[in-house]
């Protein structure tokens, strides 16, 4: 985790490496000695170059248009003669333009005999607008009509002197000092205009972002503050877009306790003094179109908090970042076209519970370190089409500051990590997956952000995203901030997150974790350090209401989606519909399958021990049976149980190296066949020996063809790819996982040989039969009972194999039935049992 920096002001800096310029004039009335002086230090995002002040303001007038770095004369047309009327001088002496003529200047009475006020920035509205907390900036820059005609004013620091070009009309304005220019000119109508803004060796001609109506519809604020904007991403964060005619970005942000907001990037170095943003009505979003500007501009939201200290924050809606350690937002558009029109009309056929879903869980970073994401597009769907997995499942894909949280610890909500590409890029790896038949999970994190300076902690200067008590903020585990999620706003910032990726990414679907985390109140939580519910309860009905509206929003939106669970407890109904109520009175979560905690424990803890003592520990093989059908069922040997002292998944296996492969081989054959779908983590599919590390990933270097042992992991990947194909070819592995007439026991009180059986069954009826022997021994005429009515059995899967690096004990010849009672089955057959292994029979 980044530290974070004390409170900061403007000349401190904002936790991002960048430091604010805090010389400001404040002498009402004085001109900026802008020229040829040095404005404070201010690094551009991610460069840390220092620039001079009136390059930072020349590119903020400028907004990067064609213009930019020509040499203008100063405008020498006066409208003073406008209808051939003298005009009346305001003040004694008249203004003086750049080039040291007489400006015209408005003052005593107009054409209809009306008072004239001065076009300049009142001392209020200039005093806001110097120290960012001017609400609504549109109302006083820009043109407005006034008595007498036509106000101009902009605020453009370090400038020299500012003309108002509309037509053949070119008129200077009034230097008003501290960077503040205004002008009266006798017009009827408000014209289109721009502005020629000369610098100290430079004059830019730009439009002016104080003319633009607000881009945001009545609508779109009434979704927003109702907290049900379902595309929020639309509407909030940078847009490149053409408004009004004029091509620029727009730039929106909800910041409801700001007393002020300012935009500032690499368009006006960093320098946000000249961009104010408008406050949008109560909404508490404030908004700004800078022309100009698109495609790949670095920026970030300068905003005064209620103490009248600034931040400067990342974009929580940014669609695209800078690489870390850097953390400016950046402005995109998407130009990807896609191809996966056939995956995404087929997906939604069958229901996820119903279908084969066999799941090879990735981080991208470390599954062949150093690819992009165009890299990994070549390489990654063959090796898993390869293997017979169905899909992929990547570990948090959205952007975070420490690779060592393995993007768990999230601050960019909307953006694809920037360290593996672009979010076309990212795309492009969907793409490429879906073409070549894999389905892409993702791994979302909704329960928690991390504290970082420059981010979603405190963002406006007070809890927004965070609950307000900190108690209920502070996650216990991981120095997190919880989600409010009884705030309406936060839950549409985080059901629209759920879409986002949905819609914008073609994501299949969603694995939400650390559930158990956002249901209780309790969670790690001592007694005296939470507080209970309006029940008295210890469940966060807050975060029960938001996972049941983020779960019924995408399944409306995204048909075909499915959203997964990873949720460790037994709350009632985690995969049961939402308006179906349960006998704890909850309605259901509604989410399409939960990760299996329980039997994953159990099973991984029966194999840790020797042979000779697992009768002891018999039942932790059969338990999971005894509620498999309370929800839908994933059975996840995932990251989690590879690292931090835990293991790779053959060496928590007993034994020599050949007994630990063979366990390795027996339990996924176990897996395999156990109701419920499969997820396996990279690298044990080749039975890695090592931990996984997120620094090197898998130890490919185990298949080099010259490592002596490379056979014995080549076999065990082999053995897995004969897994997936028996798993997906046969529907009595998957059709009805969910339903208990999908499954029949046929041993489970073998505990002494360590041997344990069932049947699968496919929506017809047709078995496959699964026998597990855990035990190093070779039992020969070993009596199973099974149905009378199938003529013979064949065995089609067996983890002894010598194929997969096995001992080659086998059933090569049907096995026909004996008309004699076994295990409550009216017949049985007579097999050899080879040592630890299991075996899949199914009719010949």
């Amino acid at each position: 985790m980044t530290p974070r920096p004390p409170s900061d002001d403007s000349t401190k800096n904002d936790g991002d490496g960048r430091e604010k310029t805090a010389a400001r004039k404040a002498a009402a009335g004085k001109k900026k000695a802008a020229a040829g002086k040095t404005a404070a230090a201010g690094k551009t995002a991610g460069t840390g170059r220092k620039k001079t002040a009136a390059k930072k303001t020349a590119a903020a007038a400028a907004g990067k248009t064609a213009g930019a770095g020509r040499k203008k004369t100063a405008a020498k047309k006066t409208v003073a003669a406008a209808a051939g009327k003298k005009k009346t001088a305001a003040k004694a002496g008249p203004a003086r333009t750049a080039d040291g003529k007489a400006r015209p200047k408005a003052a005593g009475k107009g054409a209809a005999g009306r008072a004239v006020r001065s076009p300049a920035v009142d001392a209020g509205d200039r005093e806001r607008l110097l120290t960012g907390t001017h609400h609504d900036p549109h109302t006083v820059l820009g043109a407005h009509p006034e008595p007498g005609g036509v106000a101009f004013r902009a605020f453009r620091p370090y400038a020299r002197s500012v003309t108002v070009v509309a037509g053949n009309l070119r008129a200077d304005l009034h230097d008003d000092g501290d960077g503040f220019f205004s002008g009266l000119l006798p017009l009827r109508d408000v014209p289109a205009h721009r502005l020629l803004v000369a610098y100290e060796d430079t004059v830019l001609e730009t439009e002016d972002p104080y003319r633009f109506l607000p881009t945001l519809g009545e609508l779109d604020l009434h979704l927003i503050g109702e907290g049900r904007h379902e595309q929020l991403w639309q509407v909030l964060g940078a847009h490149p877009m053409t408004h009004q005619g004029v091509c620029g970005t727009r730039f929106t942000v909800w910041a409801p306790h700001a007393r002020g907001v300012r935009v500032a990037g690499d368009f006006n170095h960093w320098d946000g003094t000249g961009h104010a943003m408008r406050s949008l009505g109560a909404t508490g979003v404030w908004e700004l179109f800078v022309p100009g500007i698109g495609e790949g501009e670095l920026y970030k939201f300068e905003i005064t908090r209620p103490d009248g200290s600034r931040t400067l924050r990342a974009d929580p809606m940014a669609r695209r970042t800078e690489a870390p350690p850097a953390t400016a937002s950046v402005v995109t558009e998407s130009s990807h076209t896609w191809q996966d029109g056939e995956w995404l009309a087929r997906r939604g056929d069958t229901p996820a519970h119903e279908a084969p879903f066999s799941v090879y869980e990735v981080h991208l970073p470390s599954w062949r370190p150093g690819l992009s994401y165009r890299q990994l597009a070549d390489q990654l769907p063959a090796y898993v089409r390869d293997l017979g997995f169905t899909h992929v499942e990547l570990m948090p894909v959205a952007e975070h500051p420490f690779g060592g949280s393995w993007g768990y610890q999230v601050t960019g909500f909307y953006a694809p990590t920037a360290r593996l590409g672009t979010p076309d890029d990212f795309r492009y790896l969907v793409d490429a997956l879906h073409r070549a038949g894999i389905g892409v999970l993702m791994d979302w994190v909704p329960a928690h952000f991390p504290r970082d300076a420059w981010a979603l902690a405190e963002f406006d200067g007070r809890p927004l995203y965070e609950h307000t008590d900190p108690q209920r903020a502070a996650h216990p585990d991981w120095g997190t901030l919880e989600f409010d999620f009884g705030r309406r706003e936060v839950r549409n910032f985080l059901v629209a997150n759920a879409v986002y990726w949905c819609e914008e990414f073609h994501i299949d679907g969603l694995r939400v974790d650390a559930v158990a985390s956002m249901l209780y109140l309790d969670y790690s939580r001592q007694p005296g350090r939470w507080s209970p519910n309006v029940h008295g309860g210890r469940e966060n009905l807050d975060a029960v209401a938001f996972l049941q509206e983020m779960n019924a929003t995408v399944c409306r939106r995204c048909p075909g989606v499915v959203t997964i669970a990873e949720e460790s407890t037994a709350w009632d109904g985690v995969t049961r519909a939402t308006h179906h109520r349960g006998p704890s009175g909850f309605g259901g979560l509604g989410f399409g399958l939960k990760w299996n905690m329980g039997w994953m424990h159990d099973s991984l803890r029966y194999m840790s021990h020797e042979p000779v003592h697992r009768r002891y520990h018999h039942d932790e093989m059969t338990f999971s049976m005894v509620y498999a059908y309370s929800e839908n069922y994933v059975l996840p040997i995932s990251h989690d149980e590879v690292v931090h002292g835990k293991r790779s998944l053959v060496s928590k296996m007993p034994g020599d190296w050949w007994q630990q492969r063979a366990n390795h081989r027996a339990y996924l054959g176990y897996m395999w066949a156990h109701p419920g779908k499969q997820l396996l983590f990279m690298g044990q599919e080749f039975a890695q020996g090592a931990e996984w590390s997120e620094a090197h990933g898998p130890d490919w270097w185990l298949l080099d063809p010259t490592y002596p042992a490379a056979p014995d992991h080549r076999r065990v990947r082999d053995l897995v790819r004969d897994l997936n194909t028996l798993y997906r070819h046969t529907p009595a592995l998957w059709q009805r996982d969910t339903h208990p007439s999908g499954f029949h026991w046929v041993v489970t009180d073998a505990a002494d040989d360590n041997v344990l059986a069932f049947l699968r069954l496919d929506a017809h009826g047709t078995p496959l039969l699964a026998v597990c022997h855990f035990s190093p021994a070779v039992r020969h005429d070993y009596r199973i009972g099974v149905p009378d009515d199938i003529t013979a059995w064949h065995e089609v899967l067996n983890t002894d194999s010598a194929a997969y690096g096995g001992s080659d004990v086998r059933n090569p010849d049907p096995l026909e039935p004996e008309p004699t009672p076994w295990h409550g089955h009216p017949a049985s057959i007579r097999l050899t049992l080879p040592p630890l292994a299991t075996l899949c029979l199914r009719p010949a």
